[in-house]
């Protein structure tokens, strides 16, 4: 399994568009010490990231895939919660995909995908 690991400045931001606006799950954290910074885990369904305060982790501004099932349902989910930060549309892309991209606070892009049968 490949775990991508996504850069981040702020928590509460992270937290903020992960957890409450794309319904990531928060499964750990990791600090050795109280002033250090802090190594997260979210999950959503079968797909797993790492979210780092550490600066030699990763650079701001990578992008991943997500393959997911259902695509339309979770825009769906997305638009019902009228996040102020982010309005992702879904696109029918020439091969044969549905995509979903978002961008979070740091950057960062996901791209939900699902393949058209």
């Amino acid at each position: 399994m490949i775990i991508p690991i996504f850069r981040i400045f702020d928590f509460s931001k992270a937290k903020e568009f992960y957890i409450s606006f794309l319904g990531f799950k928060l499964d750990w954290t990791h600090r050795y010490d109280e002033n250090m910074p802090t190594y997260y885990q979210i999950s959503l369904n079968d797909a797993i990231l790492h979210l780092s305060e550490h600066h030699g982790d990763s650079s701001p501004g990578s992008t991943i895939r997500i393959k997911m099932n259902n695509i339309k349902k979770y825009h769906s989910t997305l638009q019902k919660k009228q996040y102020q930060y982010s309005n992702p549309s879904l696109e029918k892309t020439p091969w044969d995909t549905v995509e979903l991209t978002v961008i979070d606070p740091f950057f960062n892009k996901i791209i939900f995908y699902e393949e058209i049968a």
